[in-house]
């Protein structure tokens, strides 16, 4: 079983968030390398894709819930999408155990699997939640627990760079995106998902 005492901490961190759509490159002390291309964030898409997608979210976010199956489709559908999912757990201690529980089933193969698993569990999370969720879609507890212990550096340090990823971008909440060379802070909805596809490919 996981524990709080494995969670690592995280606090929030408020920001003046500008009206108009902020370039990457206004982003102080973080470059699109870390974003895109950090090697212990899960991509799923297109791996090679021509667009990198990247999504902070929280799996505690009903927004982040609402919004998931369309932005699965799109990236489904378009092909060519390079989908980089960022665990940026806001909502406090059962968020931050989702993340990790979710990380670790990425350790043994489950990414996926686990991940769609809390995307479609409704309402509050607690731990007891997080675990009926992923046993309920044929995982392991024991074999995440394990992983998790196992990775905890890899896993925490994973977090905490996605926390001041988006700290540094002057994210305030979830989701928010970065897509091309802009950021998108706020729910993004299917045509406004699909102009900013569109203006990153130019």
């Amino acid at each position: 079983m996981l524990t709080r005492r494995n969670l690592i901490n995280a606090t929030l961190c408020t920001a003046a968030l500008s009206t108009l759509m902020p370039r990457l490159s206004s982003a102080q002390d973080i470059t699109k390398e870390e974003i895109y291309f950090d090697k212990d964030t899960p991509v799923l898409g297109n791996p090679k894709g021509d667009v990198t997608l990247v999504e902070f979210f929280d799996y505690q976010c009903p927004y982040c819930k609402k919004s998931h199956p369309m932005v699965k489709k799109l990236v489904e559908e378009d092909g060519n999408i390079r989908l980089v999912l960022k665990d940026w757990p806001v909502f406090g201690g059962a968020s931050i155990f989702a993340a990790q529980a979710v990380l670790g089933a990425a350790q043994i193969g489950h990414y996926e699997k686990a991940m769609e698993a809390l995307m479609r569990t409704s309402g509050k999370l607690t731990e007891e939640v997080v675990e009926s969720s992923l046993t309920g879609a044929g995982l392991k507890m024991k074999e995440i627990a394990a992983a998790v212990n196992k990775h905890n550096g890899k896993i925490s340090g994973l977090l905490d760079r996605n926390f001041n990823q988006a700290v540094a971008l002057n994210f305030v909440g979830t989701p928010s995106f970065v897509i091309g060379s802009h950021l998108y802070p706020g729910v993004l909805d299917e045509k406004g998902l699909k102009e900013a596809v569109a203006m990153a490919r130019g």
